[in-house]
């Protein structure tokens, strides 16, 4: 697999084709996502009209992402523990499992772990419409304004 670098706190992503990634290092150990994936290169395989970024992400308890935009959005399903996501200027979001995220094309966000939980999310995100932009990382004063347990 090849593997590369996002955002500037160094998150390794190894890919897995048909748009497929899976987050590695840098969140904590990655539980067996091997169904999980097989759904997603299914669900990728049944029209070749769209081409999602899809990626099944796991972060330890205090694990987040920098602040970063989706020019063409993003939707988040939490499926595991308690997290938190943030736009730029709103309050911290607690999500957990079942909920779901859209963020909108071009909104400055973050998200991840809480301080005492574990987090885990499958994204999708169009290509189509461009790359991620990676911002700075997440202040302590946002991450610390996380009311979760």
């Amino acid at each position: 697999m090849k593997k590369r670098t996002l955002g500037k706190s160094g998150l390794e992503v190894s890919a897995l084709g048909l748009g497929c990634m899976s987050m590695s290092s840098g969140y904590g150990p990655a539980a067996d996502k091997g169904e999980m994936i097989k759904l997603i290169r299914t669900a990728h395989d049944l029209d070749s009209t769209f081409d999602p970024s899809i990626a099944v992400t796991t972060y330890d308890a205090g694990a987040k992402l920098d602040w970063h935009i989706h020019t063409g959005g993003q939707v988040l399903l939490i499926t595991e523990g308690t997290g938190s996501y943030q736009e730029r200027g709103k309050p911290v979001r607690v999500v957990r499992k079942g909920d779901v995220i859209k963020c909108l094309p071009g909104v400055e966000h973050w998200h991840g772990a809480t301080p005492n939980s574990g987090f885990a999310y499958l994204a999708v995100t169009p290509t189509q419409k461009g790359k991620t932009v990676w911002l700075e990382p997440v202040s302590d004063k946002d991450y610390d304004s996380v009311t979760a347990p």
